[in-house]
């Protein structure tokens, strides 16, 4: 998992204080409001696509839009591989 995270330029994992996420998290920049946020929970992954105004808002506020895209990522499923790229390539 840490070659997907570095791969895909996500932040190292930190704290959520916002509430929203039951884990700690990583995200990656889409574009200027879209974020990748990978949730932690023990050894699983949640990927979401979520919204904020600013960058500095993640992980200190709640996202105005969040999806969850892939419950539980397996780096060894094509479908998930396909899924992250389609966001970020």
């Amino acid at each position: 998992m840490e070659n997907v995270l570095k791969y895909f330029e996500f932040s190292t994992f930190f704290d959520d204080k916002s509430n929203t996420f039951s884990g700690s998290i990583a995200f990656s920049e889409v574009n200027q409001h879209h974020f990748l946020i990978f949730e932690k929970i023990n050894n699983e992954f949640n990927l979401y696509i979520t919204r904020y105004e600013e960058k500095h808002q993640i992980g200190k506020e709640k996202p105005e839009v969040i999806e969850l895209l892939i419950s539980n990522y397996d780096k060894s499923l094509p479908e998930h591989r396909i899924m992250l790229r389609k966001y970020l390539e």
